[in-house]
């Protein structure tokens, strides 16, 4: 049975973990949040102190992570991951970073005899909680080979990209695809409120045509019920496309909708609405027409 260290106990890491946990593996946990861990600890995991606790007697390490600063200062930091994991541990940053951090650590983790992957994932808390997750996994084929039942239980997919930093660039992709999704959706509900016209029958009426997409089922009944408790939070989503825009940058690709729904995200941030779902978008149209769709 594999041995499974685990850092990032946040809205996703906690049921990945568990997740992990229910299907059997051995697990050592980590997070600055220390009641993440007893819960974890309640529950069977073995509680560690730093990154390099983590790292050490396991087969692979998991991080999942706010951003890259914080995925390089676990990974490359004092007491890190690397100073910890014994060569031939598999590292799997299932954090969503700028492709090139992701590179950057996969070379100084394989100067040390680890191979890394960009693991990330799609689906918010509701995939973590019900291990139907989305999993972009960029690096090494053959370490992939080695840990894909692994990501197994945690998501109902895990799709090799290619080389190291794909999975992330796959995952600026799919970033992209939902903000412009959400934005769309919240444009058209509320142009619907605007002509008096109910916002909920349209969804009834075009969900199963060609406007039907995932976004549109998941978020459609979170704007109606008024409920943005976060699943995946509007700040965390700049922040992906904050990425998005720097990748661009230094490939020579213009994005320009991409920069509209960055912009549109400062504004609800600058707001005080950044710990909202992203399915709170549609409070930025709301604000622009005077309706609210409900």
């Amino acid at each position: 049975m594999k041995t499974v260290g685990f850092i990032g106990l946040g809205i996703m890491g906690r049921p990945m973990a568990k997740n992990l946990l229910k299907a059997g593996y051995s697990l050592r946990v980590c997070d600055v949040n220390p009641e993440p861990v007893a819960d974890l600890a309640a529950l069977g995991a073995t509680p560690c102190a730093t990154p390099r606790e983590t790292a050490q007697s396991v087969d692979v390490v998991i991080t999942m992570l706010p951003n890259s600063p914080e995925v390089r200062q676990v990974v490359l930091g004092p007491d890190g991951v690397l100073e910890g994991a014994a060569p031939g541990v598999i590292l799997v940053d299932m954090s969503s970073i700028a492709p090139e951090a992701s590179r950057e650590m996969a070379e100084a983790a394989a100067r040390k005899g680890i191979p890394m992957l960009d693991a990330p994932v799609s689906g918010g808390e509701p995939g973590a909680i019900n291990a139907t997750l989305a999993i972009m996994v960029g690096g090494d084929a053959e370490a992939f080979a080695k840990v894909k039942d692994l990501l197994l239980t945690m998501g109902k997919s895990a799709v090799y990209i290619g080389g190291s930093g794909s999975g992330n660039v796959c995952k600026l992709a799919n970033q992209i695809v939902v903000a412009l999704n959400i934005i769309a959706v919240s444009e058209a509900y509320t142009l619907a409120a605007k002509a008096n016209t109910d916002p909920k029958v349209v969804f009834e009426a075009i969900k199963g045509g060609l406007a039907g997409s995932n976004v549109m089922n998941a978020k459609s009944p979170l704007m109606f019920a008024r409920n943005f408790k976060p699943g995946f939070r509007i700040e965390l989503h700049r922040k992906d496309l904050r990425n998005a825009l720097d990748t661009g940058d230094a490939t020579g690709h213009p994005l320009p909708f991409t920069h509209l729904a960055f912009d549109i995200l400062e504004k609800l941030i600058a707001e005080g609405k950044g710990k909202d779902d992203h399915g709170g978008i549609v409070q930025y149209f709301e604000a622009l027409t005077g309706v609210t769709v409900e």
